[in-house]
This record gives structure tokens, C-alpha cells and sequence, in this order.
């Protein structure tokens, strides 16, 4: 029970660590260091930048200036009134983001430390908080010295160069990645309160869905409680459970604190993926009484449904990766979801418009990204609500890491913390070891054998989420390289970058993924957007210091492997022969490049469903001021692939497949529980001539049909208009034919059609 919250103004102070480090809170008003107000929750550089101590670190090369911060403490201090003291239960400090490595004082006397980012400390402070004036303080070390303390065996590296990464339980992308900029942060970036417990409280409760149909459906729920009580009798657990008309729950007697009940609920209404089925969510109150009295009680939402991943995987074939919920097979389409802002204290203030747009895009899927922090609860209750299946990597990517003890001590500590927190949301579908791990490896050039080189993966956190989460799936790493596979490409899980050439080059075309967890192309923001962190004076041409720290190239000593840049210009070239010398039409020509890369790979997914199981397209939404593959930029401006991903992700979608014999197939396809009819035309986009019409098209649940055939000649440019009415609306898609290159003032004719289509949208708009 929060008792006080200790978010809002802080005093901040702060230093080099050089000379050793002040004893005591007692020491910091004679210490002659700098000092500060600071918010909670927060980042230090947010404090420096609102102090008017250092500029906007996201504009031009500013952020450079904020390196040397990486090797300072932090004191956080501040006073808080406690009434009505309880003398029975307990009392603790809650940080539910501590970044990272920290010491806690309440009224002078140490109260206990951290050393983990991505989950919440509760500390405690019984005997230490007292009725009235109190004062707490926080000293955060640098995370940078903190590391450089350890051993680095040549096994251990970290991406992009930063070998830091390993040993700190901080994202990885903090540290710098190509599409977040190097903050290696400090600060209590959730919430803080002051807690009280009661002596007899429920310590967890899950709920767990062991087999389930539209007749029946068997539930677990296992409990652990906490009690003062001398002797163990007379305490039971009361359940219920609504949703609409259908109720489950009982009454049982518990012998001891740890326990487990089976329940079963007969016509369940079950939860489904978006378009695939309703999102039921009952809700459920467990309650603990002891002697018929309620002592302690949770609510939540829970969802009734079973997933199956079904995976083959071969040395000798590309075997087979694909989602079942509820028994029904599911074509997945969806987001990489990354950090939503480089400083995490601001991710829960971009959440609602970040998933207005999942929403708006019918995402059924997001994959969480092993460089990110781990979501809250908000982020989880959207998913649940909406029917977004979420994919969970566990926090580790594109490093090796430590197999030392007290570092496995410590992730089976993290891990075991965050599946407790987050198994109970029916959007969870499986927990995954890691981000492009086994790939590293592989391309290393290592023999693998996993449990050897990342025990992290293939027996820690396999093993928490056995003994946490034993109904959901674990995918040790994605893409998942078993240790007879030499080829990463060879695996039915697939990340889809290869050269990042033209985007039906023979890379993608050929493409032998069976589900494309990452496939991206880049697109440049708008121009209002750009101004907003570039110079006036280095607005274009592009290549320039500016453009290249927001590329994102985050050391100037040294450059990453390629450049975002170089390859949004060898994609324009590629696609128009030319790189525009005007830079809006420099920004269209790309936008245009990256909206038609994305609707080429979800297109060929949808095309190819009864082989490919599903895409998650990198990404939705930058972090901070970039050039990315991100959709949407940071200041919520829409590229113009936002617009076609929205309707090539339609639940009912008619799309036009590449040239094979002459033709062009025609595709219906339906990618929802409810089956249709829809009448179709097919027009050419200059003349309006009608090429194909077919009326009363039947499609199935979850069907596809080749609607027709239309001939064509190798190489012809052609804009094709699609149509189709559908219960008395219209919806329209388009498709380029031809062989590139297209002329760049050609696409933009077509292009003035298709933004009028169903859907509309302003192309001047995603530019200027």
C-alpha cells in the first residue's frame, strides 16, 4: 500500500567520482559541489539541460557534450512528512526505476542499495522512517567506472564496440546503438514512494491457462503468502471470476503459505488476437482470509486462451516457425517495439500515442526488443485490451556476456522479478533469451555449442522461466540458431537485413524465412522535423557532422560499419536512378523508397501466408531526432509508410504479387475470424482503364483467393489500382509494376492518385 509519494522535486548534486566518495548525506552541503533541482521520475542530463548547465542534448552535436557526465556521482536528496505511523507491518523505500548503481539513506542511516535498472527495488525502512519530517537520499555511481572495475576475458564484448555493456544491467542500446544515441544515464526514472505492508499479505498470485476450447477450459492458479501468525490454520482463498454472463470461483481451505487450485470454467469466452476474435478479459479477485476475515486481496485482468509455437527446425530444410492461439493459426504483422525515448523517464508520457498508432496500423503483434528497458503494466493492459500479441525478449542483445556466479545470481534475480511481474497478461505469447545472440556468435565464426558459450540463454533463463512461467513458450534467442545449423539464414526465425539493397533485390526476394521477426528500410523525416535538431546551416546537403551524429554516429572517433545515411541515398539511387538535388524532393524520394519496401515485405508475407507465418517490421516509432527505419518520427510525424503499411495490414486486403509467367496474380486476402464477400476492380492508375473485375468474391475466415490473372510484359512501369467493396464500404491499395529505375517525376503523378484513395493521406504532409 503506497503510503506517500516521493515523486516531483529533489535537490540534486553532482560530481566527478575523483577523490573518493562523501560518507554520509551529512558531508554534501559543505562538499562545494554543483547542485541542481531535480524531477522525479527523471534523468540527470533532463535536470542539466532544465538548469540551463548544458544545452538541448538532442539538437545538433550537443549531445557530445554531455560524455564526461558518464564518470560523475549523483546525490538525490529531498524531505517527506509521514502521519499516523502503523507499529504492526512493515515500511519500505519502493523505487520502481533506480538507474543503476545506488546507495540509500533515510534520516542519515543507510537503508540499503541497487545495483539493476530494469526492475523495482522495495527496500526496508522499518525503524528507520519516523512520524513527521524525514529526509531520504540517493547516491547513484557512475555506471561507466562502476564497469571498468571488472574483468573482460576476450570472450566478453559488447555491441558496438562497448564492451561496458555486459557487465551493467542497463539497456543495451543505452550505450549507443544505430538508432539510439549514447546516454549512458543515471536518476530514478519511475516512480518512488513510500510503501507499508501488513504482516499477513499475498506475496504473488498466478494464473495460468493449462488447456482451453470453447467448452472448457483448465486453469492453475498457484499463490504464496506472507504471514506473522504462529500456527497455519484457518486461513483460506476466495476466487471469482466475470467476464459478461461467464463466472467461475469457489472457496478453498490452504494448509500452507505456497499453494495451487484448479479450476475449471465451463464455455469459456476466450481471448483472441485483434481480428481473430474478441478480447475477453475476465476479471479476477483473489482473496486470502484468515478466519472468514479478508486480509488481503488482488485484482486483475486475465484472458483465457492457449498458444502453441510450432517450430521445426533442420539442418537440412528451413523448417517451420508459426503462432497458434486457441488452436487457429495466426499470420502475425506487427512492430518492433523499442525505447519509446532515449531517457526512459519520459517512455510512460509517449505510450498512448504510440499505441493509438499500433492501433490505428492493426498491429496484432509487437515484439519486445532485447536493448530495451521492459515495459509496465500500461504497456501490457493495451496489449491485452487490443488483441496485440507481444513477443518478450529478455534484456540482452548483441553482446557476450559474463557466466561469472555473482552476475548469474543477479540476471536469475532480474529475471525471475520481471516474469513474476508481467506472466499473468494474456498478451505474452512467448519469452525469448535474447536479441541476435546465437547470430553473433555465428558470425563469429564459433563452433556452437550454446550451453558452452551463453549459458545465459540456453539454461538460466530457460530455467526461471520454468520455474515462473511453465505454460509459456521460451525461444532461447532470435533468431534461435540450433548448434547443428551453420547458417543463420537457414533457421525458420528470421532477422531480414542482408545488404539493405534495393527492396525486392534477391536478398528479400529469395528471402527463406518461414517468419521475419526484423526486416527494416530507411526513410528520412520531414523537413520541419529535421529543423528541430539541425543547424539552419546544416540542413542539406546531408552528409555534415549533424547529419551524422543523428545517424546515429554517437563517438567521433570512430564510425559504425555503415551508414544510415549512405544507405538511404543507395536506396533512393537505386529506386529512381538519381538522388534528387532539392531536399524535399531528397525527403519524398526517400519516403517513397521506404513506404514501398515496407509494403513490398508485409504484401509477400500476406502473399505467402500458407509458407511465411508472419512479419514484425522495424519499427514504428524513433527514440529521439534520427534517420531511421522508424515510420514515425520523434515528434510524431508521420512518413509516408505509415500510411501504406495502414493499408496493406487491412483485415481484408486485395494486393497484386510479382511477375511470374507473364502475369501478375491477384490476391484477396483475409486476415480475420470473419468470412466475407467483396466485389473487386482493378484499374489502370493513368488511364482509369477497367483491367479486371470480379464481383461476389467469397472469402473464407482467415482465407486467401487469386481473384485473377493479369497479363504483362517484363519491365513495363505501371501504377495499378486495387478496389474493393466490402458491407458496404470501399478500400483501396495500389501496386508498381516494372523494373527499376522509375522516374522519380512519374512516382510523383501516381503519387498525387494514390494518396486520394480510401485511407487518404497528404504526401506534403509527411515532408514538408
Amino acid at each position: 500500500m503506497k503510503i506517500a509519494s516521493l515523486n516531483g522535486d529533489w535537490k540534486l548534486y553532482y560530481h566527478p567520482e575523483e577523490g573518493g566518495l562523501p560518507i554520509n548525506p551529512g558531508e554534501l552541503e559543505n562538499s562545494g559541489w554543483s547542485s541542481i533541482p531535480a524531477k522525479v521520475p527523471g534523468n540527470v542530463e533532463l535536470d542539466l539541460a532544465r538548469a540551463g548547465k548544458e544545452k538541448d542534448p538532442f539538437f545538433g552535436e550537443n549531445i557530445y557534450e554531455y560524455r564526461k557526465y558518464e564518470f560523475f556521482q549523483w546525490w538525490f536528496v529531498r524531505d517527506f512528512t509521514v502521519s499516523g505511523l502503523k507499529s504492526e507491518g512493515s515500511y519500505s523505500l519502493r523505487f520502481e526505476g533506480l538507474d543503476t548503481y545506488a546507495t540509500v539513506w533515510i534520516n542519515g542511516a543507510e537503508a540499503g542499495g541497487a545495483a539493476n535498472m530494469f526492475v523495482a527495488h522495495s527496500l526496508d525502512v522499518t525503524g528507520l522512517v519516523r512520524e513527521g519530517k524525514n529526509t531520504v537520499a540517493v547516491r547513484i555511481r557512475s555506471a561507466v567506472n562502476e564497469a571498468r572495475r571488472k574483468e573482460y576475458p576476450v570472450n566478453l564484448f559488447g555491441s558496438e564496440r562497448s564492451d561496458e555493456i555486459v557487465w551493467t544491467r542497463k539497456p543495451a542500446s543505452s550505450f549507443g546503438w544505430d538508432i539510439v544515441p549514447r546516454f549512458v544515464s543515471a536518476g530514478m526514472w519511475r516512480d518512488v514512494s513510500l510503501d507499508w505492508e501488513p504482516p499477513t499479505r499475498l506475496r504473488e498470485v498466478y494464473w495460468a491457462v493449462r488447456s482451453a476450447d470453447s467448452r472448457r477450459a483448465a486453469l492453475r492458479v498457484s499463490f504464496r503468502f506472507d504471514t506473522d501468525e504462529t500456527y497455519l490454520d484457518g486461513f483460506s482463498v476466495r476466487i471469482r471470476g466475470v467476464c459478461g454472463e461467464s463466472e467461475f470461483g469457489g472457496e478453498w481451505i490452504t494448509k500452507f503459505v505456497s499453494d495451487g487450485i484448479d479450476l475449471v470454467v465451463d464455455r469459456p469466452l476466450l481471448w483472441w488476437p485483434r481480428n481473430y476474435g474478441p478480447q475477453n478479459l475476465y476479471k479476477v479477485s483473489f482473496q486470502l482470509l484468515h478466519r472468514g476475515a479478508v486480509v488481503d486481496e488482488r485484482t486483475e485482468n486475465i484472458g483465457i486462451r492457449t498458444v502453441k509455437i510450432h517450430t521445426e527446425y533442420d539442418a537440412n530444410t528451413v523448417g517451420e516457425f508459426r503462432i497458434l492461439v486457441n488452436g487457429v493459426p495466426v499470420t502475425a504483422h506487427g512492430t518492433n517495439w523499442v525505447p519509446l525515448d532515449a531517457f526512459h523517464s519520459r517512455d510512460a508520457e509517449r505510450l498512448d500515442r504510440a499505441f493509438e498508432m499500433v492501433d490505428e496500423l492493426q498491429c496484432n503483434i509487437v515484439r519486445c526488443w532485447g536493448g530495451n528497458v521492459y515495459e509496465d503494466h500500461e504497456f501490457f493492459d493495451h496489449c491485452d485490451r487490443s488483441g496485440v500479441m507481444v513477443w518478450q525478449d529478455f534484456a540482452f542483445a548483441c553482446s557476450s556476456y559474463p557466466v561469472a556466479a555473482d552476475f548469474v545470481e543477479a540476471v536469475t534475480e532480474e529475471a525471475s522479478a520481471v516474469v513474476r511481474k508481467l506472466r499473468n497478461h494474456p498478451s505474452i505469447i512467448l519469452w525469448a533469451g535474447d536479441n541476435e545472440i546465437d547470430q553473433l556468435y555465428l558470425h563469429r565464426g564459433y563452433t556452437l555449442d550454446h550451453a558452452y558459450h551463453n549459458p545465459i540463454s540456453r539454461e538460466v533463463l530457460p530455467a526461471v522461466v520454468r520455474n515462473h512461467d511453465p505454460y509459456r513458450y521460451y525461444l532461447p534467442s532470435s533468431p534461435f540458431v540450433p548448434a547443428d545449423i551453420r547458417n543463420d539464414y537457414r533457421v525458420p526465425e528470421q532477422h531480414n537485413w542482408g545488404p539493405r539493397d534495393y527492396f525486392k533485390g534477391d536478398f528479400y526476394k529469395h528471402s527463406t524465412a518461414r517468419f521475419i521477426s526484423e526486416a527494416g528500410y530507411h526513410g528520412c523525416p520531414s523537413k520541419t522535423s529535421l529543423s528541430r535538431f539541425i543547424s539552419p546551416g546544416k540542413m542539406w546537403p546531408c552528409r555534415n557532422d549533424e547529419w551524422n551524429t543523428h545517424d546515429t554516429d554517437y563517438i567521433r572517433a570512430g564510425k559504425r560499419e555503415y551508414s544510415r545515411i549512405g544507405l538511404m541515398l543507395d536506396q533512393v539511387s537505386s529506386l529512381f536512378g538519381e538522388i534528387p538535388e532539392r531536399m524535399e524532393d531528397f525527403i519524398l524520394a526517400s519516403q517513397i523508397s521506404q513506404a514501398e519496401a515496407k509494403k513490398y515485405f508485409i504484401e509477400r508475407v500476406r502473399l505467402h501466408k500458407e509458407s511465411i507465418s508472419g512479419i514484425i517490421w522495424w519499427n514504428l516509432l524513433d527514440c529521439w531526432p534520427q534517420i531511421s527505419d522508424a515510420v514515425v518520427d520523434y515528434y510524431f510525424s508521420k512518413k509516408l509508410a505509415y500510411h501504406y503499411i495502414r493499408r496493406s495490414q487491412l483485415p481484408v486486403c486485395v494486393m497484386m504479387d510479382e511477375l511470374e509467367e507473364w502475369h501478375h496474380r491477384v490476391v484477396a486476402d483475409n486476415n480475420s475470424a470473419v468470412g466475407t464477400t467483396i466485389d473487386v476492380t482493378v484499374r489502370d492508375g493513368d488511364t482509369g482503364e477497367r483491367l479486371l473485375e470480379e464481383r461476389g468474391v467469397k472469402l473464407e475466415p482467415f482465407g486467401s483467393v487469386c481473384v485473377g490473372k493479369l497479363r504483362a510484359l517484363p519491365g513495363t512501369q505501371r501504377l495499378y489500382v486495387m478496389t474493393w467493396s466490402q458491407g458496404g464500404s470501399t478500400w483501396s491499395n495500389h501496386y508498381v509494376s516494372g523494373y527499376i529505375p522509375v522516374s522519380f517525376e512519374r512516382y510523383r503523378t501516381w503519387l498525387g492518385k494514390i494518396e486520394a484513395l480510401e485511407l487518404p493521406f497528404s504526401s506534403e504532409d509527411c515532408v514538408k
